[in-house]
């Protein structure tokens, strides 16, 4: 389904390039979960926005459905990130709208029917466990109640695969396995599940695939990862 090969980003901004990338490589199944792990600075983010076409890369390729990713024109390249849901550490809600209006407006905005936004919104909620919030606005909620309404925004456009990018980064322990049990269930559906964390407990706790970056470099590809570094 997704496919890296020899991949490489390099950054020219400053007096020195800065390698965020060095010749990765890797194949993900459909219906995958695997998580992406490294410190800060492995490359973790710049991969993710490789992906989804945020950046463009310095040499290689990158593949969707064995179409390659960084060839797409500017309209199948929208039409690729509504097959993708990103989640943030930093959740990147709206403050100004409530629970059940922060889901409804990104379903407005990818051109949901209102009879589809009145059908999908209950459901989204329901399974994320926000239905008793849907009128609470996003700074009345905890931080795990915040994550959990980033992935409902994420989900409501029916992805086939889901990144998560630090997601459990701003939460304490009890919510930090409540927000991956989340992941697991939303995975049980069918979707692709792309994790990058350098959380220990929930990398040894996933026992799923695992691909350690260090220094923009896989050094490690493990069908039941650990964290090692």
């Amino acid at each position: 389904m997704i496919r890296f090969q020899n991949v490489s980003k390099i950054y020219h901004s400053g007096k020195e390039p800065i390698v965020a990338l060095s010749d990765v490589s890797f194949e993900l199944e459909k219906g995958s979960f695997v998580s992406i792990i490294g410190k800060s600075g492995s490359g973790k983010t710049t991969l993710i926005k490789l992906l989804i076409g945020e950046e463009k890369l310095t040499k290689g390729k990158i593949f969707f459905k064995e179409r390659e990713v960084h060839k797409m024109s500017s309209k199948k390249l929208q039409n690729l990130r509504r097959k993708i849901g990103v989640v943030h550490q930093d959740y990147k809600l709206l403050f100004s709208k409530n629970v059940r209006e922060n889901v409804e407006y990104i379903m407005q905005v990818i051109g949901a029917s209102d009879q589809d936004i009145s059908r999908d919104t209950p459901q989204v909620l329901e399974l994320v466990g926000l239905m008793e919030r849907q009128e609470n606005f996003p700074q009345e909620l905890s931080g795990g109640e915040k994550q959990r309404l980033a992935i409902a925004r994420s989900l409501c456009h029916r992805p086939e695969i889901i990144i998560a990018d630090e997601p459990t980064g701003n939460l304490d322990l009890y919510n930090t396995f409540e927000i991956i049990n989340l992941f697991k269930k939303i995975h049980s559906f069918g979707t692709t599940v792309i994790l990058a964390t350098h959380n220990k407990e929930v990398i040894d706790s996933l026992e799923k695939r695992a691909i350690t970056l260090e220094k923009g470099r896989v050094i490690h590809d493990q069908e039941k990862g650990k964290f090692i570094l």
